[in-house]
């Protein structure tokens, strides 16, 4: 009993230095993470140290050692894999092998084998169960109490005489098996406990993170700039929970909040090298305010010791940064780098959204305005050709054709938007048409077909007139003998459908649109404007019809 007792102290002294050890820098295991080299190599020179610390500080009983060395190798194959596990190992049973007695072989060749066999069955464990049944207490301590018991099975079969061997293990057996498996158990629970504290805290960070993007994602929609520097500062600043936090763009700060608001002002230059840091080299910087403090430039007293400056990156170029600070004497509890580079992935995401979207407003205004310019220069030649024609005859309809062209042009200046109503849609075509059948006098009907509840849909601004105007020029214009063109609109289970016809059947392109630059450009607005929309189809039916659809899933603006 007195020996467990004291084998008991000397692994509770290591327990001690194994906790120390796992509360500073050098240990940084976890869940979500391989163990990289670095982290091996600080793992390997630590369980080498508690190996032979084990061993030196072992009590010598009847020409033995009895210590705590498996632990080490054991628990280094177990976290590390078999390489490291064999590497502490060896060098510590080289170490107990120079100690001398009749079980020093047989003591080096076992803690060899410990280490490698503790990472065989970390292997096992993580192949055919989890990594925490690998790195489970249960499995240290269990995985320690057979390989020391077969340490001293092995030291009767060898060692000699076998009586000294036989006294030896009757003396130091149990006690040894009982401490060292003891001291593994708890030393993995500590090693598992402070990997689980960085996953909880790792955990936190990008639960924050998520929740000042989420927050942030309708004030960055615009872009980032002056106005919407203050609400982020303020909304950053309620998540964390810091001292206070900084925005700035490359050259001045443009909000602050927070502690140190008496001396650092918005509108005041960058002073300090971390921001401008972070600037240069689009990276997060992180100043813990104990090893590395940030010192303010503009108040000696100022409270503020620790920054973590995240760049906000449009692309490759930081664009501004986020400060955030915290008080002397104060470490961030919970802000880390990690915080920082979940921050700066998921709002430099927000910008590029930003600016994509508002290329693609621009893109879109500039097709307007394509559309605009596509209706042919010769519509109106033509038209006034034809009404100066009529004139000469029928006066009274020669004005209504001029009324006609002016509220086609008209409508041309005023409609901006995006968006319209079928119902403006067909006014539109309407006066068109007008002047098309005035053109092409007894050789162009019009038939309309439009379910009055659809009036209200809304679809792209010059979508109709184009595809008229393709029906026209393309299809009935070629005809000898007079033919339709039909418009209609109806539901089509939860969609709405919209169909322009003529009876010519002479589309061409192999029956696909794009064929001409105004489909093209109605093809893609429909795409891009109307969500889920497949954009226009085409059937043709050489001589007899062609027909050009869409199809507008939810409908908007229909009852």
């Amino acid at each position: 009993m007195k020996l467990l007792i004291q084998l008991i102290q000397v692994v509770s002294f290591f327990i001690v230095v194994g906790y120390v050890f796992c509360k500073s820098p050098a240990f940084r295991l976890r869940r979500s993470e391989p163990v990289g080299m670095g982290q091996k190599a600080a793992l390997f020179v630590f369980f080498t140290l508690i190996s032979i610390g084990g061993t030196y500080l072992g009590v010598r009983v009847q020409g033995a050692i009895a210590n705590s060395r498996a632990i080490g190798p054991v628990l280094a194959g177990l976290i590390g894999g078999p390489v490291m596990g064999t590497g502490v190992g060896l060098l510590s049973g080289l170490y107990r092998y120079q100690f001398g007695g009749f079980t020093a072989l047989v003591g080096a060749l076992s803690t060899t084998a410990e280490g490698l066999i503790g990472g065989l069955v970390g292997i096992y464990l993580r192949r055919t169960a989890s990594e925490n049944q690998a790195l489970s207490p249960l499995t240290a301590g269990i995985t320690v109490l057979v390989l020391e018991t077969m340490q001293f099975l092995l030291a009767l079969l060898i060692s000699t005489p076998f009586a000294d061997a036989w006294a030896m293990a009757k003396v130091v057996g149990v006690p040894m098996v009982l401490a060292n498996s003891f001291g593994a158990a708890v030393f993995m629970s500590i090693l598992r406990d402070r990997r689980d504290v960085y996953d909880l805290a790792g955990n936190a960070s990008a639960a924050r993170t998520l929740r000042i993007a989420w927050r942030t994602l309708d004030l960055l929609a615009k872009g980032f700039n002056r106005s919407v520097a203050l609400p982020l500062a303020q909304i950053i600043q309620q998540e964390t929970g810091v001292g206070a936090v900084a925005i700035t763009d490359r050259e001045t700060v443009l909000a602050f909040t927070g502690l140190g608001s008496d001396h650092h002002r918005p509108g005041a230059p960058i002073t300090a090298e971390p921001v401008r840091r972070a600037l240069a080299q689009g990276g997060v910087v992180f100043l813990d305010g104990i090893h590395d403090a940030y010192s303010c430039g503009l108040q000696e007293h100022c409270p503020l010791r620790s920054l973590l400056v995240v760049p906000l990156m449009e692309g490759r170029e930081a664009v501004g940064t986020i400060n955030i600070l915290e008080r002397a004497h104060k470490r961030f509890p919970t802000i880390n780098p990690t915080l920082g580079e979940g921050l700066m992935d998921l709002l430099a995401w927000q910008l590029t959204q930003a600016h994509y979207q508002d290329q693609k407003e621009s893109l879109v205004l500039a097709e307007l305005k394509l559309a605009h310019a596509q209706i042919n220069p010769h519509f109106l030649f033509n038209s006034l050709t034809t009404i100066q024609a009529i004139t000469r005859e029928d006066p009274s309809r020669a004005r209504e054709l001029l009324n006609n062209l002016a509220d086609f042009f008209r409508m041309n200046l005023k409609r901006s938007s995006e968006l319209s109503t079928l119902q403006e849609e067909l006014a539109h075509v309407n006066a068109y048409l007008e002047i098309e059948k005035a053109r092409y006098e007894g050789q162009l009907t019009v038939q309309i077909d439009v379910d009055p509840s659809l009036l209200t849909l809304k679809l792209p601004t010059f979508t109709l007139q184009p595809l008229i105007e393709n029906a026209i020029k393309h299809g009935i214009a070629q005809m000898l003998d007079p033919g339709a063109v039909r418009i209609r609109a109806f539901r089509e289970g939860a969609c709405a459908r919209v169909d322009v016809e003529d009876d010519a059947g002479k589309f061409k392109v192999d029956c696909s649109p794009g064929g001409g630059l105004g489909m093209a450009i109605v093809d893609r607005r429909i795409r891009s404007l109307l969500k889920g929309s497949q954009g226009l189809s085409v059937h043709c039916e050489p001589r007899r019809l062609t027909r050009i659809s869409f199809l507008i899933p939810n409908p908007q603006g229909v009852p």
